[in-house]
């Protein structure tokens, strides 16, 4: 019998001037261990004259994790924070109580062709932290785990897992980890993983029970021990997941709470623009039209 008990497609899903693969949320999978949300964007190439820019932006009760396959991004926060964040590197923003982002396209890319190409993944924070003071971190790729085993290339991006532990500093028990192969390998890792767990193909297939499953798609495991399966040559995939909380997660636009008066607070804020500022920037992005939860 398989061990995939959900499969989930790609949805495209605008987010400006710029569209992006929506994996989660799902309407029969809000979130995979504290995973509740992921974005695939691009790949998309960008003419001299077309920039990424995602203006100022808040988020609550939760932590956002930028990984890019290619491109740059140029950072900027309400903690004063500039950051361009490069191919293979990681950006880790915990929004708490609140932090106000800007996303754009580096001075120096300006007026030149280039491509974008990556995930945009939020991680909620157990509720004793929801409130906790924003922070901001940068791992450089080097930093990252990172090693052969059995003829493919591992990465562990965030969490722990293989008795590693990433640099990234999460608030709960969790994975991230990049597989790559060049030829067709067995994969068994169940013994490693914990909790909830799922499995995103960027690039190239992988085999489970005699079914081959393509690109774009994130399958559910059942079972995490069960975690077996066959890599294609060429292939790229992600695997993630972790402890649930106990507590439901609630989403708006940008606010992920355990608390559906904190969202209602936070939309009233950023009305009223109570948030923090970025420096240096006077555009917002303004809230939505009602939407429910």
């Amino acid at each position: 019998m398989s061990n995939v008990k959900l499969i989930i497609e790609e949805r495209a899903a605008d987010i400006g001037n710029f569209m992006v693969g929506r994996l989660l949320p799902f309407r029969e999978k809000r979130a995979v261990g504290p995973f509740v949300f992921i974005d695939h964007m691009g790949p998309t190439y960008l003419s001299d004259i077309e920039n990424f820019d995602v203006a100022p932006h808040p988020h609550i009760g939760l932590s956002t994790l930028t990984y890019l396959f290619r491109g740059r991004i140029m950072h900027r926060d309400s903690l004063g924070t500039e950051m361009v964040i490069e191919p293979g590197a990681v950006n880790w923003m915990t929004a708490g109580k609140g932090i106000v982002h800007s996303e754009r396209t580096p001075q120096f890319l300006r007026g030149f062709e280039k491509m974008l190409h990556g995930l945009q993944i939020w991680v909620a924070l157990p509720k004793e932290l929801e409130e906790m003071e924003p922070n901001f971190t940068h791992i450089e790729e080097k930093d990252i785990p990172q090693w052969e085993q059995d003829g493919l290339s591992f990465k562990l991006i965030a969490g722990e897992a293989f008795g590693r532990k990433s640099a990234v500093p999460v608030y709960s028990p969790l994975y991230l980890i990049e597989i790559k192969s060049t030829t067709p390998q067995k994969v068994k890792i169940g013994d490693d993983l914990f909790g909830e767990s799922a499995l995103y193909i960027l690039e190239g297939s992988i085999k489970s029970d005699d079914v081959v499953f393509d690109p774009k798609q994130i399958l559910i495991a059942k079972d995490t021990k069960l975690c077996e399966f066959e890599i294609g040559e060429n292939s790229s995939i992600y695997i993630f997941g972790g402890e649930s909380f106990p507590e439901e997660r609630f989403i708006y636009w940008n606010f992920v709470s355990s608390s559906k008066e904190r969202i209602e607070k936070a939309k009233t804020d950023w009305e009223k623009q109570k948030f923090p500022k970025v420096p240096g920037e006077t555009e917002f992005v303004p809230l939505p039209s009602p939407a429910k939860f």
